[in-house]
């Protein structure tokens, strides 16, 4: 089952997309978008989350900025669109709403109130920087552009993550994606790997540079480490 919810902060409220399993009980998975808003592509990583036995849900990070955002990734003025989004985007306030979509999501009913995150691109990111700065109880983060430049607070996390780097990432140069890769080496609770050969958002579905072995990949050991850390 599908629907919309909302939820409240001091500076107002905003939306998400919210997809539930048949499990009368199940933990939870906030599922942070990329710089199309909640599009089609994240309702239907939200409802494949619930058919595994996941609740899951997609708040709008751009809330803040124009309320609702869904763009197709198909097009060139949505893709501008989207980018101009990003480039004004205050990360610290998107860790804050992170922070109120991970305990709306650990106290909807139905919740175990174990709640894990999981992004793409900016929601990549802000994974990272939930995993740094909030306590989430496992965290995946795909191709998330910039995140070397948050390395400092790599120390700061303490919930198993993962971390999927695409090989030929065009917004991830080889530079970011070694110093990520050696600033999380020494960590026991990070695991990153890399899909060599792929592009960036190379699990989208249908999308330009979608690798349908490298998506199935990245997607099950997603599968499995959600459904070992997450009860």
């Amino acid at each position: 089952m599908d629907d919309h919810i909302y939820i409240s902060t001091p500076d107002g409220r905003f939306s998400a997309y919210r997809a539930r399993p048949q499990a009368a009980s199940a933990p939870a998975i906030v599922v942070l978008h990329e710089l199309f808003g909640v599009n089609a592509d994240m309702r239907q990583t939200c409802d494949e989350l619930a058919a595994l036995g996941f609740i899951a849900i997609c708040p709008d990070l751009f809330w803040r900025q124009q309320p609702d955002v869904d763009l197709d990734v198909r097009s060139e003025a949505d893709w501008d669109k989207g980018l101009a989004l990003y480039q004004a985007y205050d990360f610290d306030l998107g860790v804050r709403d992170i922070d109120a979509a991970m305990k709306a999501a650990a106290a909807m009913e139905g919740s175990t109130g174990n709640v894990g995150v999981l992004g793409y691109c900016l929601g990549g990111l802000m994974t990272f920087l939930a995993a740094a700065r909030l306590a989430p109880d496992a965290a995946v983060a795909f191709h998330g552009a910039d995140t070397e430049k948050y390395l400092d607070e790599a120390s700061s996390i303490t919930a198993p993550m993962l971390m999927h780097l695409a090989g030929n990432d065009e917004f991830m140069p080889e530079p970011a994606r070694n110093a990520i890769r050696a600033a999380l080496a020494n960590m026991p609770n990070v695991e990153v790997f890399t899909y060599e050969g792929c592009h960036h958002a190379f699990s989208r579905h249908n999308g330009t540079h979608y690798n349908a072995n490298a998506a199935a990949l990245a997607n099950q050991r997603t599968r499995d480490f959600f459904r070992e850390r997450l009860r």
